[in-house]
């Protein structure tokens, strides 16, 4: 007997289509998804995330970073980018913990931005539990939450829905940053310059 298959069974992409986040030009990020940026500027690109959020939503940016981690987002560094009092800082003291309440926030639906600065990609399980989580957000609560993982160095966590390199490109005159999708399930990779320090407002430079 021939059982046909459902063609969504097949498929990479998610099967629940959601809409996407368009930052500028043609860098989008789905909606109740997970999503890396890596790189020695990740942070940046969170904080550039967060700003372009800001500005369609009202609900809170949550960013979950470790304890003992001395980078945070600085107040008078993320103004003119995004709006500092918009955040809610999340420090777990156990590293282990930090999964858990990206999972958690990104199922509450309550915030459509969940940024976790971890010290290394998670595996595939963990990745798939944080789509799942986010896919029950959309359902359940307030927002389509997207969520966005910070890894060093070339990032590398199975299973993402895109993952985003971003380095400085400062010049004497101007301040920039380099931007580079490494990995897409819908779009293939791509470069960026994105010029500042009005880069948040203005949208990339095609390089």
């Amino acid at each position: 007997m021939t059982i046909p298959l459902n063609p969504s069974l097949l498929t990479r992409a998610p099967h629940r289509p959601h809409p996407a986040l368009t930052v500028a030009d043609d860098i989008r990020l789905t909606l109740a998804r997970l999503h890396e940026a890596c790189g020695p500027a990740r942070r940046s690109f969170a904080i550039w995330l967060a700003g372009t959020v800001q500005r369609k939503h009202e609900g809170p940016v949550i960013w979950i970073a470790p304890r003992h981690l001395p980078d945070r987002p600085n107040p008078d560094g993320v103004h003119g980018l995004a709006r500092p009092e918009g955040f809610v800082h999340v420090s777990p003291q156990r590293t282990e913990d930090l999964l858990w309440c990206m999972e958690e926030c990104l199922r509450s639906g309550a915030a459509p931005l969940v940024v976790a600065d971890l010290p290394g990609p998670p595996g595939l399980t963990p990745v798939r539990r944080l789509h799942l989580a986010a896919e029950t957000g959309a359902a359940e609560g307030a927002f389509a939450p997207l969520g966005l993982i910070l890894t060093p160095e070339m990032g590398g966590a199975p299973g993402v829905e895109t993952r985003w390199h971003m380095a400085p490109a400062h010049t004497p005159a101007r301040q920039g940053w380099a931007l580079r999708r490494l990995r897409a399930r819908q779009d293939p990779p791509r470069d960026w310059h994105l010029a500042g320090p009005a880069h948040a407002a203005t949208g990339p430079i095609r390089a």
